[in-house]
């Protein structure tokens, strides 16, 4: 993400990031923390989602192996 995009993002501007990263560096890693963990959470819920789908399929009789 670039940086343009992460200030629309938090509904900024670009020169209020750059600000941000020399006066307040603590604030830019929380909430490039958040940024992967949101990534994670998402990662998880999917391979979450493809987990039930092996589960049902194979209750059912109709796993296919790949």
């Amino acid at each position: 993400m670039t940086k343009q995009e992460l200030a629309e993002l938090l509904g900024t501007t670009r020169p209020t990031l750059n600000k941000w990263e020399k006066e307040r560096p603590e604030l830019i890693r929380l909430i490039n923390q958040g940024l992967a963990l949101d990534e994670t959470i998402e990662e998880a819920e999917k391979h979450l989602d493809r987990l039930k789908e092996i589960k049902n399929k194979s209750n059912l009789g109709k796993l296919n192996y790949k």
